[in-house]
């Protein structure tokens, strides 16, 4: 019996809860949405949803933060079957990393073959601007240099291989159609491309640690995400990701700027429209691409 199988996320528990979802709404969602600080209202754009709150969901972890609802939304984006997560859970609000990931999972036993996920980041690259869009097209994942990695520990092969390859982790294939839709909606002006670098938080950046990242090549940084696509890739499913660069990051020490939490969900105010057609539109285009698989 491996350890994990007593604390909430083994096959057989994602299994039971995939099973339990399944029992209680008729959606069989072909696209998983993971919503950042700020960006529920995704959620909101699904017709005929069907809403569960995650305290009342077996297994299921709580979220703990301010801008996170706390919710799963079964429904229909354009026509197509997603499930949306309104609130995620990060390693600062004290839960084991595998636990954290275990939505991925389940998603994946729901028959989910594409995951988007979106969160709040401040941004390292000078270029950048305060309500930029990044599309995700690598990460740095520094806890994972320390060890912490959600797929640390037994491998169970039902989910995917020991040694997932992580080179191809966001789908070049959804960068390029991003960036198509993008340009046909007029946004091109604010969506960026570049690498994402996940801390453990809460506690925001040093400006050292600001000045470092930059130099390692991270365009901006956060406290989410990447878990989440590793998880999402060892299950086999394809990855895209948007940071919405909530602040810029203090990199001069004359700098009397702070960051706050409450700009990130102001900035997440002012962009959720924009962000919510963006995605939206890239959804409907799954199809029509035939790019579940």
């Amino acid at each position: 019996m491996f350890p994990e199988s007593t604390t909430g996320y083994s096959f057989e528990d994602c299994q039971a809860t995939a099973d339990w979802l399944m029992s209680q709404t008729a959606v069989r969602p072909l696209v998983g949405i993971v919503c950042g600080s700020g960006m529920g209202g995704l959620a909101n754009a699904l017709k005929d949803s069907v809403a569960f709150n995650y305290k009342d969901i077996p297994n299921f972890p709580q979220s703990t933060v301010h801008g996170h609802a706390g919710l799963l939304v079964f429904g229909t984006l354009k026509g197509i079957p997603c499930v949306c997560m309104q609130g995620r859970f990060h390693l600062y609000e004290g839960y084991a990393i595998q636990k954290i990931t275990m939505p991925m999972r389940i998603f994946k036993i729901l028959g989910v073959k594409t995951v988007i996920l979106t969160n709040a980041a401040g941004g390292l690259n000078q270029d950048y601007k305060v309500g930029d869009i990044m599309i995700i097209k690598d990460h740095l994942n520094m806890p994972g240099f320390a060890g912490n990695n959600p797929l640390a520990g037994p491998n169970d092969e039902r989910f995917g291989l020991r040694f997932p390859c992580m080179s191809d982790a966001y789908d070049r294939e959804l960068q390029q159609l991003a960036l198509d839709v993008g340009s046909e909606l007029g946004f091109s002006d604010f969506l960026r491309e570049g690498v994402y670098c996940v801390l453990g938080g809460p506690s925001f950046e040093t400006i050292a640690e600001c000045r470092m990242l930059n130099k390692l090549g991270a365009d901006a940084v956060g406290m989410s995400t990447v878990h989440e696509v590793i998880v999402a890739r060892h299950c086999g499913m394809r990855v895209f990701a948007l940071s919405l660069i909530t602040n810029k990051a203090v990199m001069d020490y004359d700098s009397e700027e702070k960051a706050n939490h409450e700009e990130v969900l102001q900035t997440g105010k002012q962009r959720a429209e924009q962000l919510e057609r963006l995605v939206s539109t890239i959804v409907t285009r799954l199809e029509h691409n035939n790019n579940y698989a």
